[in-house]
């Protein structure tokens, strides 16, 4: 089988497997009919996607170099950032608010499935965005995950996205490119001072983060303002270019200026925002303790999972999950020799193996990459038994950035540009070499990259832009985990039995994270017991879940999205077996769900539905 690149992705092939079919699970929007009065046609339906798309971009630019469309009488979007006032929110929810009602006009009925797909996906998407934006405070990933009550905090804000961005995502290829980067930085001190406000009006409203997420969030602004005071960060991508660019130096002066005089002290202000929430700050993790917390988080919630659990539904389900998957993991300890405690205790002393550490400091962060590097040309050699349908990603693997490390979790990874010029990133963290296992991080690969993230994300940029921009936290998640399962039914560990352990542990984790995340936010946990749980019950590093604990705090919901997504893939994988008997084919399968694209879950119901009525 030939590997295909993206780009070249047929209609056939985006097609195949894709018929007529049923809802399954329920989400807001998607129960409404769509059936109105005036039929629209196929080349009608595709010009009103790509103009919902454009109308989203134009609040979001910086997607919009992301997917490489920033070209054309489109190149206006490269020297602009996102507007963070409220009024900048409220404009965005007016955008939705009035292309939503353009979708529920429209006749779809006779359009293709997959068209079809894209204006349920779409209404999804908005629908719940538009919900999140009803609720007095908080940022409203619209096509994300990101949903949060907190506008700066450890891991939410324009001081870690942007030189992030800037640094990996902005291109600078030529003196355009540059101006357009100079125009960027000189609208970041209005992004800042956006934010600013609505901190101070979150803090006035009582809304103020917990104080260990405080503690974080000062320590990672002052060093951001250290280094915006030198230039830093933001003026480096220049710095590397100057050499190349015809006005190499005169673009260098340009960014230094702007950083040291403008950027330093919005950053400042901002600092100044986070001591006075510091002086209000309590210890109290959840949502409950915030006004009006309990409505926020069923919001996120249902934003993450796309569906109608509610909080106690999530944490009865995790709890039962993971002891399914500890039932597993038992004989593989009792066959490496560890048979006594709990499974979460076995796991603890597994993990203070020396065999299964990586060695300290660089030398062991050079291991690292090495060892991802060699799982990754592992799969991607495994890709034609699992699909029909293929694609070769351009892929990197890259450190998270210095100053977001001790915010950020052990690695996070996505697809790159539709165009193909940004590739698909795994990004690894090394703030310490102790993050990681032998035994978890062939798994942790498999997430991130192939068969997950990256992988599913060069799919769903084939697809309409507007597929390529909205992403379901249940869906890409869930079909992450789906890789990590693809990878041991394909033989990750048929040699590496401590591995399979790796996997199973990382599976129950995610049935933890349900628990935890829940116990946090309704059932008034403390932090130390959401630590707790992970390292008792699972076997966790107390290294990485203490990260992980405080990033739940600030994203609600989140969490409970993968295994939540993970659980539903399987579920209708096997009606699909039931339903085909000698039929069913597991590569064809695994082709319908992907290239039915990144959709909430009760889409994804549909899209499978429809490969067993035409498979």
């Amino acid at each position: 089988m030939t590997f295909l690149k993206t780009q070249n992705l047929t209609r056939r092939q985006t097609l195949a497997g894709l018929g007529a079919g049923v809802s399954v699970l329920a989400l807001p929007g998607c129960a409404r009919s769509l059936s109105q009065p005036g039929a629209i046609g196929q080349s009608a339906a595709a010009g009103l996607l790509d103009d919902i798309a454009y109308n989203l971009l134009n609040h979001q630019p910086q997607g919009a170099t992301s997917l490489g469309v920033d070209t054309g009488k489109y190149a206006g979007l490269r020297s602009r950032l996102g507007d963070k006032t409220q009024a900048g929110r409220q404009a965005l929810a007016e955008t939705l608010r009035s292309n939503l009602e353009r979708v529920r006009a429209a006749d779809i009925g006779g359009l293709d499935a997959a068209t079809r797909t894209s204006f349920e996906v779409v209404e999804s998407a908005y629908s719940t965005a538009l919900d999140g934006f009803a609720l007095p405070y908080g940022d409203v990933a619209v096509g994300g995950w990101r949903n949060a009550p907190y506008v700066v905090i450890q891991n939410v804000g324009a001081y870690i996205d942007l030189p992030r961005f800037m640094g990996s995502t902005h291109p600078l290829r030529n003196d355009d490119d540059a101006q357009a980067y100079i125009d960027r930085l000189a609208a970041v001190p209005s992004v800042l001072a956006g934010e600013l406000d609505r901190m101070r009006s979150a803090t006035d409203m009582g809304v103020v983060p917990p104080d260990f997420l405080l503690a974080k969030a000062v320590r990672q602004m002052r060093s951001t303002l250290e280094d915006a005071m030198k230039g830093g960060e933001l003026v480096k991508p220049l710095a590397k270019k100057a050499g190349e660019l015809p006005g190499g130096a005169k673009w260098q002066q340009a960014a230094h200026d702007i950083v040291t005089r403008d950027i330093a002290p919005a950053f400042e202000a901002q600092l100044a925002e986070l001591y006075r929430q510091q002086k209000a700050a309590t210890g109290d993790p959840g949502m409950w303790a915030r006004p009006g917390g309990d409505e926020f988080y069923a919001w996120a919630l249902r934003a993450s999972t796309t569906t109608r659990m509610t909080p106690d539904e999530v944490h009865e389900r995790g709890l039962e999950e993971l002891e399914t998957l500890h039932a597993r993991m038992d004989p593989i300890l009792r066959d490496l020799g560890y048979t006594s405690g709990s499974v979460g205790s076995r796991m603890t002393a597994l993990g203070s193996d020396p065999r299964f550490k990586f060695a300290e400091g660089d030398a062991g962060r050079a291991e690292i990459t090495a060892f991802i590097n060699d799982r990754i040309s592992w799969i991607k050699a495994q890709m034609p038994r699992a699909f029909n349908t293929l694609v070769d990603p351009n892929l990197e693997v890259k450190r998270i950035p210095l100053a977001e490390e001790i915010g950020a979790p052990g690695a996070y990874g996505g697809a790159g540009s539709k165009d193909g010029s940004i590739p698909g990133r795994m990004w690894i963290n090394l703030r310490t070499t102790d993050l990681h296992r032998k035994y978890d991080l062939a798994d942790l690969t498999f997430h991130e990259s192939i068969p997950g993230h990256v992988w599913e994300g060069e799919f769903s940029n084939s697809l309409p832009l507007i597929r390529s921009m909205l992403k379901f936290n249940a869906f890409s998640e869930g079909w992450a985990l789906y890789g990590e399962q693809l990878a041991d039914e394909l033989g990750a560990y048929d040699d590496f039995a401590v591995g399979k352990l790796g996997y199973l542990q990382s599976l129950a984790f995610r049935a933890c994270r349900m628990v935890v995340d829940t116990g946090l936010h309704s059932r008034r946990w403390s932090r130390q017991q959401a630590v707790d749980f992970f390292v008792q019950r699972n076997g966790s590093k107390v290294e990485e879940v203490a990260s992980e604990v405080d990033r739940y705090c600030s994203w609600p919901g989140q969490a409970c999205g993968y295994k939540v997504g993970h659980s539903e893939i399987i579920r209708q994988r096997a009606l699909a077996q039931s339903a085909m008997g000698s039929a069913y084919d597991f590569k064809a399968f695994n082709d319908a769900v992907v290239l039915g694209g990144n959709a909430p879950l009760d889409v994804l119901a549909k899209n499978v539905a429809r490969y067993i009525a035409t498979a």
